[in-house]
């Protein structure tokens, strides 16, 4: 399939034009049903003879091409409408009946919580344009109404979650008038899924009712359903809690598919180079070292352990308290002994074959280092975060 992209070099034309790309070359393997030779990519700097070329050839066409912020309201119609009629009138000089995607916006309802605007009034034009030439041409046309978008994008100027993401990572100033409002916000990556479904002919319909985007088999509209309701304070919040991260350790929960976890990407996307890399604190003794890498609200904390040659550390046991040691280098022995029955299990363990142990409550348990030479070096996870005002920590020899 030929792809032609308009406004390749935008937000979401970047982001589609580099996964097509990974679909054409084999990097991406999820979508074994979708074939991409060719990808076309317009943008404002491209000449009319390459668009004439593109649309003499391209077998679909996502037209993502459009105005946000001209110098001139009326500069929105000839943006988003003139370029759409420019496009269709190409198409249809070549006869070419490709599947056109249309990216509009929730602004183009007009009677809706967004009023009446110049920019909305030519998303509607453009949105009409398009369906008037799937009426006359017999051409598919799908009509995205986006809700606001939510990717890497130039802070300060159409997205407010780029710039508060921006300005944490680079602890600039910035004004949140209302932490109340809400915005609904549809991640790229989410998008960009979408567009893959459209491409494999299963999008989901939509329609509108002012308000709210409701599901529809036989609806006028696409969209992609996976969006998240959020207000400016929860955003500005959590953006907080990411930039802490490195001094308190701590990740916020971000299960699958939630909006803190593609909140936490987005933001990483704005550090600058030399916050890449932060400093951990080394607890560091003539054993070896211990040092913290990351905890967790409610899963734990992750460390590495480093013990010399001929080190025993450890000798002690947990009344909850679990912990998992993995020795990704070097050799050692645990050793564990339950406190009441006195039974006890060794294990010999090694960075040649990586295996976790499990220290069990009520057992106390060690690591040895078994080498006269080489340092032993052990993942270490545990159900809790350290809490020396509760360690459940008890000293006893195996």
């Amino acid at each position: 399939m030929n792809i032609l992209v308009t406004g390749a070099k935008g937000m979401v034309g970047t982001a589609l034009v580099n996964n097509l790309k990974n679909i054409r070359d084999g990097k991406n393997q999820t979508r074994p049903n979708l074939v991409v030779n060719e990808i076309y990519e317009y943008d404002i700097d491209s000449t009319h003879e390459e668009l004439e070329e593109y649309c003499r050839n391209a077998e679909f066409v996502f037209n993502l091409a459009g105005v946000n912020r001209p110098e001139n309201p009326e500069d929105f119609m000839k943006g988003n409408f003139g370029f759409a009629s420019e496009l269709l009138d190409t198409l249809k000089m070549y006869n070419n009946k490709a599947t056109i995607m249309l990216s509009s916006s929730i602004q183009a309802t007009l009677s809706g919580r967004f009023g009446d605007s110049e920019y909305g009034r030519s998303k509607k034009a453009g949105e009409e344009l398009f369906f008037d030439y799937a009426n006359e041409n017999g051409t598919k046309v799908a009509v995205y109404r986006f809700p606001n978008l939510m990717g890497h994008s130039r802070p300060k100027y159409n997205s407010a979650v780029s710039t508060f993401c921006w300005a944490v990572a680079n602890d600039e100033e910035f004004t949140v008038n209302d932490p109340t409002t809400e915005l609904e916000l549809l991640y790229i990556d989410d998008l960009v899924e979408g567009m893959f479904d459209l491409l494999e002919g299963k999008e989901q319909h939509c329609e509108f009712d002012g308000v709210e985007t409701v599901l529809a088999t036989n609806g006028r509209y696409c969209c992609v359903p996976v969006t998240h309701k959020v207000t400016l304070g929860e955003i500005v919040d959590l953006l907080q809690q990411f930039k802490e991260q490195p001094n308190t350790l701590m990740m916020p929960k971000m299960p699958e598919g939630s909006f803190a976890k593609k909140l936490y990407s987005l933001y990483l996307t704005y550090l600058p180079t030399d916050k890449f890399k932060y400093a951990l604190k080394m607890n560091v003794d003539n054993r070896g070292s211990f040092t913290e890498l990351v905890h967790t609200q409610d899963c734990g904390q992750v460390s590495i352990n480093i013990s010399k040659p001929g080190i025993t550390k450890g000798q002690h046991w947990h009344n909850s308290k679990w912990e998992l040691f993995i020795v990704v280098a070097g050799h050692g022995l645990i050793q564990e002994r339950n406190i009441n029955t006195g039974e006890t299990v060794e294990f010999e363990v090694s960075g040649e074959k990586i295996e976790a142990v499990h220290m069990i409550p009520g057992w106390t348990h060690n690591i040895i280092n078994l080498s006269d030479t080489d340092d032993l070096v052990t993942v270490m996870t545990c159900n809790e975060v350290f809490n020396p005002g509760r360690p459940d920590t008890f000293r006893e020899d195996v």
